[in-house]
């Protein structure tokens, strides 16, 4: 899993096309693919997303709403699924699921993790225990202490 990423390409919650690896470049990034209307999702993978930008500073979180027919999401709508209506971290839209599709996502949540030299690190499917402690084990041995 050490493919250097080339570019990711999202629209911001404004419309506006952005590409990830320009705007986070020499980063580390933490990419969680997710939809709303998954429970795993918006009920454990986002507050976990929030725990890992908390306990690991210097990486970027960034969320991913990837759309599905019938499962499209607006600013409006990303917004709601926090209780103080503001965003913890910065999250685009994947407007017909490329970046899903980019990364070969088994479902959602599916985090992907790049390190500051573009090359993707992991990619880890899932929000219970399991794939909480393979996130954790992975960006410790990608952030430097």
């Amino acid at each position: 899993m050490n493919d250097a990423v080339a570019s990711i390409k999202v629209l911001d919650l404004e419309g506006n096309a952005v590409d990830l690896m320009q705007t986070y470049k020499d980063k580390i990034l933490v990419l969680i693919i997710y939809n709303n209307a998954c429970l795993g999702c918006t009920g454990r993978a986002i507050p976990l997303a929030y725990e890992l930008q908390q306990t690991f500073p210097s990486i970027q979180v960034v969320g991913i709403h990837s759309n599905f027919p019938g499962r499209e999401a607006t600013e409006e709508s990303i917004k709601a699924i926090f209780t103080s209506g503001e965003i913890p971290f910065p999250i685009y839209i994947d407007p017909n699921h490329q970046v899903y599709d980019q990364f070969k996502s088994e479902g959602t949540p599916q985090w992907i993790l790049i390190a500051e030299n573009a090359h993707q690190f992991r990619s880890i499917f899932g929000s219970q225990a399991n794939a909480k402690n393979r996130l954790y084990y992975a960006l410790e041995s990608l952030v430097e202490n």
